[in-house]
């Protein structure tokens, strides 16, 4: 029988990374945190704890589990190819990056025949839940291996939801997004015609929870992040546009007809060109409102 975990690596310690490492600091767990940005690291230990790492193989270097959350699978994948000499067999990683399924896969591949697990562990619910310990959690790999990572995943998220083999998990993620993402755009229309009409967006945002029309977005979004002009959710367009091109490569390798999430993916790619990086990931309304000619919220 595996031994429990309890010494933790932890490589990404960005927006999300951070409150996550935190709560498994405050949850017990032995965790030393790595992140590319020089000095972010020790600032993570002297302000919560934990023990900074100088690099990921540092970070690595005699764990029960190494957890990862980076921006892509690629990068994972070098990850996995640094740290691989330094885990014994028996270790495991958790990958939480919403990465594509296959390259997941093929990593899990490697590590497995190296003696090391791997589940994927992607998570919705943004900063806010984040930092509460309130993730959703979605996760694939065998369930012994979930079994084993369980208590970990509990210190970081209350809705931990199995839904398959090894890049399940993801999967689950980006198509979730996709559906999130479709949402929003259809609201903001929404409220740009209402607000033509010469209806109250923020109105219109009270009316929409209260009926069939309610959404993620319309619940913690167009007031909080849209019609107050902030567009500061956390979460990043390029990782939107990212997720979204998971999902139709998911619906690609599944020969699953996408017209509308194919429309809806270029609505977000074509905001992310005329914006640029760097922005939240509401900020996709500003295309929407160039098309329309018009800007939400004056009437609010």
């Amino acid at each position: 029988m595996s031994s429990p975990i309890k010494k933790v690596g932890f490589i990404g310690i960005g927006n999300m990374g951070w409150p996550m490492a935190a709560n498994l600091v405050k949850a017990g767990f032995d965790v030393s945190v790595c992140d590319a940005r020089p000095g972010h690291a020790a600032k993570f230990a002297a302000e919560v704890g934990g023990k900074a790492a100088a690099s990921t193989v540092e970070a690595a270097t005699g764990m029960d589990a190494v957890i990862t959350i980076v921006p892509t699978s690629k990068q994972v994948g070098e990850v996995a190819a640094q740290i691989v000499p330094v885990l014994a067999k028996g270790a495991m990683v958790i990958d939480m990056t919403s990465g594509q399924p296959g390259k997941t896969r093929e990593i899990a591949a490697e590590l497995e025949a190296r003696g090391v697990a791997m589940i994927d562990a992607p998570v919705s619910g943004g900063v806010p839940r984040a930092k509460t310990g309130e993730l959703a959690i979605m996760v694939g790999g065998a369930d012994a291996d979930l079994d084993r990572a369980d208590a970990v995943l509990k210190a970081m998220g209350t809705s931990i939801h199995r839904c398959g083999g090894i890049g399940a998990g993801q999967a689950m993620k980006a198509l979730n997004n996709l559906v999130s993402a479709g949402g929003f755009l259809m609201g903001i229309e929404a409220l740009l015609i209402g607000q033509r009409f010469g209806l109250d967006t923020a109105k219109m945002v009270d009316v929409l929870n209260a009926s069939s029309g309610m959404t993620n977005s319309s619940q913690k979004k167009f007031k909080q992040y849209v019609l107050n002009r902030s567009f500061e959710d956390g979460f990043g367009l390029e990782l939107m546009v990212k997720d979204l091109g998971i999902a139709l490569e998911v619906g690609r390798d599944t020969s699953t007809p996408t017209p509308f999430s194919a429309l809806c993916r270029e609505m977000w790619a074509s905001a992310l060109n005329a914006l640029g990086p760097g922005h939240n990931h509401t900020a996709v309304t500003l295309l929407s409102e160039k098309l329309a000619g018009d800007v939400l919220g004056g009437n609010k």
